[in-house]
């Protein structure tokens, strides 16, 4: 019998039908024998609940377990008011290692004033993509203030810091090229490449000589390199060696692409970051990229380089073609944090000082501070997700707040305690939290 013509919709409803059929086993799928409606496809329940999917699972397991050995939840804390070197929770006063607020600049009253005056003028949100809506002056003027950082030709401001990765590697790249980053990179330079196609491969940390001889190897087979480090880790608290970075990159004609996340504000003389650490010209560098959430006490980020570049991302990234512009209260507060990092580079100093002040007094206390060289970044490595959490959970209840980092964000051998330093943190600050720690 011949069957019918069921059109573009029958057709594929006729597959879906005989998917399920083969792989429940079921039998004859002929049109006749159809039984209307999804519930004949027998679909499995993890198909269609969210309460069923894996990960939920997992999360539930977990917390169980938690509750079953006395350890209370230590994400998701909610703050009263504003987190700098000490935060209220739930009526009570901490010092605070779980916050970014390395130059103390969020809440400072002439940043809040900038807001105040970004909201009047520009209301809270641009209401659509810059592409398509316009702009305000505001934005322009924190790319410009933010070029003139790295000495290059141009920037452009995106609404996320982790979809500013994602976007502008996906951009950039694709299936014929190649991504080779450091091992313990952040997860949206993961994201992007997987959304690119390109090739990845990760070399050791902070090991040029690793960089290299991937290079060295497999870099004629593929069109476009681009070799991605960061500026100061942001679970370890150490930084890589730019000089050698620039010179492999030249050698092996690549592109080199800076996470500066957390490197601005905190490395270089006055707090211009990586560069200016090493004395080398921003230009030297193809991408950098960075965050206005932690120096520049607002929210999103930014990749500045030539012309090309940005009028590449300005006119192609989806993350920011098809994204609404940065809100121009965020613009300002960020433009203004900026002004005063170039204006108090004393803010540097002091964070230099409280960052290395932590890092000898971990050490001297016999604590396993990884790679950190002291800046802003220092982890306590405790090597157990579980001990992790519940030394995080005695600390809060001895009124020291800080968040573990465990797996799979890190390794499990890897688990620790991540303290965020500021230049409002004191002495004494430092020296009840090691005090508490070794205890």
């Amino acid at each position: 019998m011949t069957k019918p013509n069921l059109g573009l919709v029958g057709q594929a409803r006729e597959q879906l039908i005989r998917k399920f059929r083969d792989r429940r086993g079921a039998g004859d799928d002929t049109p006749g024998t159809q039984i209307p409606g999804a519930a004949a496809l027998r679909i499995p329940e993890e198909f269609c609940r969210f309460d069923k999917y894996p990960d939920y699972e997992k999360i539930l397991l977990q917390q169980a377990g938690a509750r079953k050995l006395g350890v209370d939840n230590p994400f998701f804390k909610s703050h009263d008011g504003l987190a700098g070197a000490t935060s209220q929770i739930g009526g009570k006063t901490y010092i605070n290692f779980s916050s970014y607020n390395y130059l103390g600049l969020s809440g400072d009253a002439r940043v809040n004033q900038a807001c105040r005056d970004a909201l009047e003028r520009y209301g809270t949100s641009p209401s659509a993509s810059r592409l398509v809506a316009g702009e305000r002056p505001v934005q322009r003027d924190l790319e410009l203030a933010l070029a003139a950082v790295y000495g290059v030709e141009d920037c452009l401001v995106f609404v996320s810091g982790h979809a500013t990765n994602v976007t502008t590697i996906a951009t950039l790249f694709g299936p014929k090229d190649l991504v080779v980053h450091d091992s313990l990179s952040h997860n949206s330079i993961f994201e992007g490449i997987k959304l690119s196609g390109a090739t990845r491969r990760a070399f050791k940390h902070n090991d040029p000589a690793s960089l290299e001889a991937i290079l060295a190897e497999i870099r004629g087979n593929f069109e476009r390199v681009l070799i991605v480090i960061e500026g100061l880790y942001s679970m370890d608290g150490d930084i890589p060696d730019l000089p050698r970075f620039i010179d492999i990159k030249n050698r092996y004609r690549a592109f080199l692409m800076v996470d500066e996340a957390h490197a601005l504000g905190v490395l270089g003389q006055t707090g211009k970051g990586l560069h200016e650490h090493f004395g080398v010209a921003g230009s030297a560098v193809d991408i950098w990229m960075g965050t206005l959430s932690k120096s520049l006490a607002s929210c999103g980020g930014y990749i500045a380089g030539n012309k090309a570049l940005v009028e590449i991302l300005k006119y192609s990234a989806p993350g920011f073609v098809y994204s609404v512009g940065l809100p121009p209260v965020m613009a300002a507060a960020a433009r203004t944090a900026l002004d005063i990092l170039e204006r108090e580079p004393e803010r540097v100093t002091r964070l230099r000082e409280m960052g290395k002040y932590f890092l000898d007094t971990a050490r001297a206390a016999g604590i396993d501070t990884g790679y950190s060289q002291g800046y802003c970044v220092t982890p306590a490595i405790i090597g157990s997700s579980l001990k992790s959490v519940q030394r995080s959970s005695k600390l809060f209840a001895s009124g020291v707040n800080v968040q573990p980092i465990i797996y799979p964000a890190v390794e499990e051998r890897a688990a620790r305690l991540r303290f965020f330093i500021c230049c409002q943190h004191t002495q004494s600050h430092i020296d009840t939290a090691i005090r508490l720690l070794t205890d």
